[in-house]
């Protein structure tokens, strides 16, 4: 079957997800543009439309019977208690081995875990006062409420967290609030060793309680005696204005520097209105280009980034429903400006595609965006939150490049949801550069996620996750550094050479993941088995070449109750063929979990479609 055919069926597809929606009634309006909307949303069919496009049927959860009926309490206490005026806020936090969040009588018995919790700094409550969404003498929100516990759990220094209202005694209108929050070992010191070289990673993710951020990389090659160090320090959430600051320092092996300080305030919830940052990078490092003739040379490069956005969200429905209050009309604008100190000569780079250049972008989007909470992805057993929701956005602005102005122009539609099936995403954009009517550097992008809902197998859980990537490029420029390879994250790790490479890629990962039961000394254990495919294109082919790029890999994914790393693995994987390499190739740990990381329905700083 020819591709157009395919990508027909894909659009069938797409379309046919779109018509599952419930309709509802649409609430007041809070933004004029929309307040028609509003005022004949039973009328019109226009309208209803619209409604289905944004709005999506709540995630059908399947918990255990012990949590089930936890939650039921909760929430109808939340329910009794809208509205009342929150009187005080209780935070309590609890050192990570022995305590639980959700049983007051779990209590440390054990000696390594009193050692432990001995040697662990708890997280200060004001630093867990600082991601609550709600104060004091304010009315009881229980989706403020329910927010503010993913924003907890979110947080890699916490397991687990639970917030819940506390009825006053003959009081009919004030509420307390309990914070009950159980911390995860915050210190991770890591390392490896083999005959050439040795490196050692000391990470502390909740440093002295702060909820601040300290990395530090060390790096030996032994027969040179070169070192290399890498240092990252993240200021986490600055007096509760969500606002983030990175700063990081890298000194390869090869002498390659980096130096970069980041500012930002994300739109990290639905209820955020403001948002923006700004990104500084100094850089230096060597790299090999080819001449016409193919043969490769070292090239030098210097280059200084700066980058600033700025965002608004604006409430485009009134009501209390979740789908209104989180559903938003999203503008962001952005500049960036990269300055080449020392760049490629014309032999190696002609078309000077490595050169400084301004960008000026714009967009402007809708998106409903939620999360639900479910188990067993990437995490043993501990509550995860999965983002679902729409998004629909258009970017545009101009570039200044080589004493040149190009318009551009993109757009963005993805969707997320649960179904009876399992969990199906999809992430579509498209962007290219016009230059006198011409379109240049053409990205068109697809991305898919899907799992399955949780199987039993006796004691055993299994899912089946599968994430496919199109991606396909058309007048690209005419350099190796402008064409897509399976190196990156969206590929096939151990395919890095940079002959292997095209303008058209399609990537498809099977992994089939199990979680046995029980667990050794607070660690689980879930054995895998990956299979990956891929196809790439270039100018002279029709759309793809004849050769499958394909990699097979069995592991086990090892997590800790206790320890923030989501989790680390063990795997070995088989390889047929590797171009320039060899044939039936075995190498380890190959894999690593974050292959299976699922979309964010967030608008936020305006890109590019990026061509990877």
């Amino acid at each position: 079957m020819k591709f157009k055919y395919l990508f027909f069926i894909f659009l069938l597809i797409t379309a046919g997800l779109q018509s599952e929606a419930q309709e509802k009634n649409s609430g007041n309006d809070s933004v004029k543009v929309y307040k028609k909307i509003e005022t004949y949303s039973k009328k019109s069919k226009v309208n209803s439309f619209v409604y289905r496009l944004l709005f999506r049927s709540q995630r059908k959860s399947t918990p255990s019977t012990n949590t089930k009926r936890k939650r039921y309490f909760i929430k109808k206490s939340f329910d009794r208690n809208e509205g009342k005026i929150i009187r005080s806020i209780t935070i309590e936090t609890l050192d990570p081995f022995g305590y639980s969040v959700d049983n007051y009588k779990d209590v440390p018995e054990k000696g390594f875990e009193k050692f432990g919790n001995n040697l662990h700094i708890k997280s200060k409550n004001w630093t867990i006062r600082n991601l609550l969404l709600f104060k004091k003498n304010e009315p009881l929100d229980s989706l403020v409420a329910k927010e503010s516990e993913r924003l907890i759990r979110k947080q890699r220094y916490v397991r687990s967290v639970i917030i819940k209202p506390v009825e006053i005694p003959n009081c009919n209108d004030s509420i307390d609030i309990s914070v009950r929050v159980l911390d995860s070992w915050s210190l991770i010191p890591t390392g490896a060793i083999s005959n050439t070289q040795g490196s050692f990673e000391l990470t502390e993710r909740n440093f002295f309680g702060l909820g601040h951020e300290f990395e530090n990389d060390i790096n030996r090659r032994f027969e040179t005696g070169q070192n290399a160090y890498k240092a990252k320090y993240t200021i986490s959430n600055i007096k509760n204005t969500f606002i983030n600051t990175t700063f990081t320092y890298e000194n390869s092996i090869d002498n390659f520097t980096t130096k970069s300080a980041r500012v930002e305030r994300q739109f990290f919830s639905p209820f955020t209105r403001l948002a923006g940052g700004l990104f500084l990078e100094n850089r230096f490092y060597i790299d090999s280009l080819p001449d016409n003739a193919g043969v490769f040379a070292k090239q030098r490069f210097k280059l200084e980034t700066q980058e600033y956005w700025a965002g608004h969200s604006f409430k485009i429905f009134g009501g209390k429903n979740e789908d209104y209050r989180t559903t938003n009309l999203v503008t962001t604008i952005g500049y960036k400006s990269t300055t080449y100190i020392e760049e490629p000569t014309l032999t190696y780079d002609p078309t000077k595609f490595f050169s400084s250049e301004k960008l000026y972008l714009a967009s402007i989007g809708l998106n409903t965006r939620k999360f639900a909470e479910d188990k067993y992805l990437f995490n043993f057993g501990i509550i995860e939150d999965v983002p679902y929701g729409q998004v629909y956005a258009i970017t545009g602005g101009v570039q200044e490049k080589n004493n040149l102005k190009r318009a551009y122009f993109g757009g963005r539609f993805a969707y997320g949801n649960y179904f009876d099936f399992g969990y199906l995403g999809t992430n579509i954009q498209w962007g290219s550069f016009y230059n006198n009517g011409c379109t240049e550097e053409t990205t068109f992008r697809i991305e898919g996620n899907y799992f399955t809902n949780l199987l039993s197998l006796g004691g055993w859980k299994i899912r089946q996750f599968i994430n496919p990537t199109l991606v396909i490029g058309n007048h690209r420029a005419p350099i190796i550094k402008d064409r897509l390879s399976f190196s990156d994250a969206n590929g096939i790790s151990g395919f890095t050479n940079p002959l292997i490479s095209g303008i058209r890629k399609l990537s498809v990962g099977f992994q089939t993941q199990t979680y046995v039961p029980g667990n050794w000394h607070g660690f689980h254990f879930s054995p895998f088995y990956n299979m990956t495919f891929g196809l790439l294109g270039n100018e002279t082919d029709e759309v793809f070449n004849q050769r499958l790029y394909s990699k097979f890999s069995l592991g086990v994914l090892i997590n800790n109750d206790y320890l923030v790393f989501n989790s680390f693995q063990i795997s070995f994987s088989f390889y047929p063929s590797i171009p320039y390499e060899g044939t039936n190739l075995f190498k380890t740990n190959t894999l690593k979990n974050d292959d299976l990381i699922l979309p964010d329905f967030q608008i936020g700083q305006p890109v590019i479609v990026p061509f990877k």
